[in-house]
């Protein structure tokens, strides 16, 4: 099916934050979209007042009573959706085009000239802040987003006058989960990490590695990896057109960082690039993983061709991704942050950051593992990174797609846990946080665990420090 010829679009999944940056897209072009998904979120209730229609129960045939056209109706399917949704097997019946989100986000960036980030860990920070550069730059962008942008509000980004651009770029999440990534041809790569994760679909990390390798050869124009990661080296020594380029923030590279400086919870810092040194740069956000996402990001927005100006201006002004070292709630008596962080080398970085900015500050942090897979695959790594907090709370694991593994709970992670921890359900942990002594509190995790935000910074606001903001 031609992109062109869709006139209906009906997503089965449409409210994950892929799925829903896609959805975004198409009804921005006057398309009619709806869909289904298995839960009400705040997201899919921004996407109904955008004019999306949703529903949350699977209707099966009567599907047949809305009067799809299969001629000219595509039909996009998550990965997240069990094989026996009655909805989709009456798609398939009736033999719709059915393509997977990556498919589709693959089909609109060849119409671009595509930026593509990659990595277990950073690309959505990442690919965030390249596309902010893009937008307040005279370059401009669209962007397909993993998350939503704190300047923007929004997981996509659209071209302002596009008819008028002759070049126009996109800036996408090249995201390794079910290979997805290798559906994209991208001129322009980073890749940030590829620490070991999704074992329930690559089986072992070899496999992983592979995969991103495959990714890497897709890159027609310039690869920028990450200085310290083996598969630089693998990939520089096989490079014979000079496309492949190193970033760090430990040593030198082809872009690197030096004299960082801690300022508040801020970063200043020197860029090096092609022998040239843009000082005293001020990211606009703190961790020091993301200041490695911003040494990234500034390459391919300098490579092409946003001013000095611009750049200093863009990380600035960059105020990041919601659920990415988000602070929720600060006072002089506290600090509450909230983080997307599920795997043990996230969690090192945000635990790790936040105590090298507040050294002299108690942390608790309450974790909801991600998948049972996950968890079992990761166990001591899960126990070393909770280690580096003053206090754990241990929620119950969040299963995502996955069923119940015999013998793999939250528990399993007490034994090796150093520092004070307890188990607790997500229903009684905000009971136990008002009898807990803290200077900073850290909610961290991918799956539900975001729904404590607000009853957590509400109990802050009128309980504890009321003089917060």
């Amino acid at each position: 099916m031609n992109l062109s010829d869709i006139k209906q679009v009906y997503f089965l999944g449409i409210g994950g934050i892929g799925m829903s940056a896609i959805a975004r897209y198409f009804n921005s072009k006057n398309i009619p979209v709806s869909g289904y998904d298995k839960t009400k979120t705040e997201l899919t209730y921004q996407l109904e007042q955008e004019g999306i229609k949703i529903h949350y129960h699977d209707s099966g045939s009567q599907l047949a009573d809305v009067g799809f056209n299969k001629n000219n109706t595509l039909v996009i399917l998550t990965p997240a959706i069990p094989k026996n949704h009655e909805e989709w097997n009456w798609f398939k019946q009736n033999e719709f085009t059915i393509l997977k989100r990556s498919q589709v986000l693959g089909l609109i960036c060849d119409a671009y000239k595509t930026a593509g980030v990659a990595g277990t860990h950073g690309k959505t920070t990442t690919s965030t802040l390249l596309a902010h550069l893009f937008k307040q730059s005279h370059i401009d962008c669209a962007a397909f987003l993993g998350g939503i942008s704190t300047n923007y509000e929004t997981n996509l980004l659209c071209i302002e006058n596009e008819s008028v651009k002759e070049q126009k770029i996109m800036v996408v999440e090249a995201d390794e989960f079910d290979r997805s990534f290798l559906t994209l041809n991208p001129y322009y790569g980073i890749i940030t990490s590829t620490d070991a994760d999704h074992l329930d679909i690559y089986g072992e990390h070899q496999s992983l590695l592979e995969s991103f390798a495959l990714y890497a050869q897709k890159v027609s124009g310039k690869l920028y990896i990450k200085k310290e990661l083996e598969l630089y080296q693998t990939l520089k020594d096989e490079d014979n057109q000079n496309r492949i380029f190193s970033y760090s923030i430990k040593s030198e590279a082809d872009i690197y960082a030096t004299d960082i400086k801690i300022v508040g919870d801020k970063y200043i810092f020197n860029l090096h690039i092609g022998g040239v040194i843009i000082t005293d740069l001020y990211l606009g956000i703190p961790g020091l993983h993301n200041l490695e996402n911003a040494v990234a990001a500034s390459a391919i927005a300098l490579s092409e061709g946003i001013t000095e100006d611009e750049l200093r201006t863009g990380l600035a002004s960059f105020k990041g991704v919601k659920r990415r070292f988000e602070y929720i709630y600060k006072s002089d008596k506290c600090l509450y942050i909230d983080d997307y962080a599920h795997h043990p080398t996230e969690l090192t970085a945000i635990i790790s950051s936040i105590k090298a900015m507040y050294p002299n500050k108690k942390l608790l942090a309450i974790f909801q593992p991600h998948l049972f897979s996950r968890t079992k695959d990761f166990a001591q790594g899960f126990s070393e990174s909770l280690s580096l907090a003053d206090e754990i709370i241990l929620l119950d694991i969040y299963p995502a797609r996955e069923l119940p593994m015999p013998g793999v709970h939250s528990g399993m992670l007490m034994d090796n846990i150093t520092t004070v921890k307890q188990l607790s359900t997500k229903e009684e942990v905000l009971e136990l946080i008002k009898t807990k002594s803290f200077d900073i509190l850290l909610t961290v995790g991918a799956g539900d665990i975001d729904t404590l935000v607000n009853p957590i910074k509400n109990w802050l606001l009128t309980s504890i420090v009321p003089d917060g903001v």
